[in-house]
């Protein structure tokens, strides 16, 4: 496991855009099923995109290790 670089204040930045993000993937895919929005590949990828994306962001608020802070960038949070 990797090893903590963020505090609790972060990690729960991290937790909630996290849950945040995936509920938006989940909404956008259910509105291209029901063609609300138009239906392509381009949409699709979007949705994987957010999924993905969040749930990388829950996985560094569970743990407590950010990407970003691993590569040497300093975070606000």
């Amino acid at each position: 496991m990797p090893e903590c670089n963020i505090d609790a204040k972060g990690k729960a930045v991290r937790l909630i855009g996290g849950i945040l993000t995936v509920a938006t993937a989940i909404v956008l895919g259910v509105l291209i099923q029901l063609s609300v929005v138009p239906t392509s590949q381009v949409s699709w990828l979007a949705v994987a995109g957010l999924m993905f994306g969040g749930l990388f962001a829950i996985y560094e608020g569970r743990t407590g290790w950010c990407v970003v802070r691993a590569m040497g960038f300093k975070t606000p949070l």
